[in-house]
């Protein structure tokens, strides 16, 4: 697929710039030689392919060609680095495409509180957590807000994958209040394990194969061709599986509290009670 029109710049650290590609989509573009690191491109792909494979509502992704002639030819193609202004570079980059086509519908980056009963799948904040747990994602989750023409609810898309796996480190230095979204109230409806589901049985059950088959559709310039260091990446994945509810465990105990409606099953007698933890 290639880039075909320059839209406009896009907010964020990884100064990524909204294009329209040759199949008539919009995507936000993340380059090569962004401010981040060069592995976020494959931390954006791998991710969020994983995230579409256990079910989550995530953006269609692409290996978008963005060729020198329109770098070239477009002015607003470029990043700031270190005070200087350099061109976009151009080959392989990473696309995530726009969630709704700016001509028909709306995207917030942020409801308050009260619009969040607007929010028709807002149960798969759960969900989310469990792959950021998994994936080790070292920034706040990221979320978008979006809905066509008249429509009353809002669906949630989860975007912005690229500090999984600890951004350009590929390790995994976990901590409680690491990949989480800044506001609790997205946690109201999480009542026990069950809330998880099916998410998080999908993530625990997924093939091996299915990992790697993810990894594969990575471009390798993206890793610069560290052919050892994704093997590690996806060993490590594979065996972190039966580790995400201990990880989902230590962000329910943090000083966040965020399951404030968490209800433990206690059995008396061989009868289960349902008691606040």
């Amino acid at each position: 697929m290639t880039a075909v029109q320059h839209v406009r710049r896009m907010r964020g650290g990884a100064q990524s710039h909204l294009m329209r590609a040759s199949d008539g989509h919009f995507y936000v573009v993340k380059f090569q030689n962004n401010p981040q690191h060069l592995r976020v491109l494959a931390n954006e792909l791998l991710a969020t392919r994983l995230a579409e494979r256990i079910g989550l509502p995530v953006p269609a992704t692409e290996v978008v060609e963005v060729q020198a002639w329109l770098i070239e030819h477009t002015p607003e193609l470029t990043l700031q680095l270190a005070g200087r202004t350099l061109p976009c570079s151009p080959g392989l980059q990473f696309g995530s495409r726009y969630v709704v086509d700016p001509a028909e519908g709306q995207v917030l980056d942020y409801l308050p509180e009260a619009m969040l009963p607007r929010v028709r799948n807002l149960e798969t904040f759960a969900g989310i957590l469990a792959l950021d747990k998994w994936t080790c994602n070292a920034n706040g989750r990221q979320a978008a807000f979006w809905r066509r023409g008249r429509e009353r609810k809002y669906t949630v898309s989860f975007i912005d994958q690229g500090y999984c796996f600890n951004a350009g480190e590929w390790t995994f230095p976990d901590a409680p209040l690491r990949g989480v979204y800044l506001r609790n109230d997205v946690y109201a409806g999480v009542s026990g394990w069950d809330s998880f589901e099916p998410w998080l049985s999908r993530l625990e059950a997924l093939d091996p194969q299915a990992i790697w088959a993810c990894a594969e559709k990575v471009p390798p310039e993206w890793y610069e061709h560290d052919w050892e260091g994704m093997e590690r990446l996806v060993a490590a994945l594979v065996k972190r599986r039966s580790r995400v509810r201990e990880l989902i465990d230590e962000f329910r105990m943090s000083s966040r509290k965020p399951f404030v409606n968490w209800r433990e099953t206690v059995f008396v007698a061989g009868i289960g009670v349902m008691g606040h933890a």
